[in-house]
């Protein structure tokens, strides 16, 4: 069945879940996002049901959120949903520092990328190399993501830890894309991020 539908399905029988705390039980946080990689709407839905968005921010020993999860999936759906029930789209995984929208920058998600910036996920925000997702958008070559990123004000001076280099400094360096990403940081002009409501159940 599609995600949507099942999420919609699912929704009223969610309270039979387990009940234990997500910070009384560290399985609990597992075993959701167990069913966040298999899709598994019943089961998802009955942990948010029973712990609130404490079970969707909870993170592995590596910092891996289930925002990541759906993130690297591509799965617009599941990502809407998980932030409108709670899910901090702001969340660094501890492995490098990644949020969500680093993940989608990386990936080429514009779709991820568009809702994540409606949902007021930080822009600039900064990995453990201090890199932004214009930074890795740009160290990608994603360039549909880096117009988007533009419009909505990432700073592409803004330098990273690891090199002291800019998006602008990485697309100079870009013997392939390096012209256009650079036209295009002296072109694009930003705009205000709109809201995005995401998905309705």
């Amino acid at each position: 069945m599609a995600v949507i539908a099942g999420l919609a399905a699912v929704f009223p029988a969610a309270g039979h879940a387990q009940t234990a705390s997500v910070g009384g039980s560290v399985s609990v946080g597992y075993q959701f996002l167990s069913a966040v990689r298999d899709r598994d709407a019943n089961k998802a839905l009955g942990f948010i049901q029973s712990n609130g968005a404490a079970v969707i921010n909870f993170r592995t020993d590596s910092g891996e959120s289930a925002l990541h999860v759906v993130t690297s999936n591509r799965d617009l759906t599941w990502l809407g949903y998980l932030i409108q029930q709670g899910g901090d789209p702001n969340l660094a995984n501890r492995q490098n520092g990644d949020t969500p929208l680093h993940i989608a920058a990386r990936n080429g998600w514009l779709e991820g990328v568009d809702l994540l910036v409606g949902k007021r996920a930080r822009v600039d925000s900064t990995n453990r190399l201090g890199e932004t997702p214009l930074i890795v958008a740009v160290q990608h070559r994603q360039l549909p993501v880096i117009r988007r990123l533009l419009e909505v004000g990432a700073d592409p001076n803004r330098t990273d830890n690891a090199s002291g280099r800019s998006a602008r400094d990485y697309a100079k360096l870009d013997s392939r894309s390096g012209s256009t990403i650079t036209q295009l940081m002296d072109t694009i002009k930003p705009k205000a991020a709109k809201p995005v409501a995401g998905p309705k159940l």
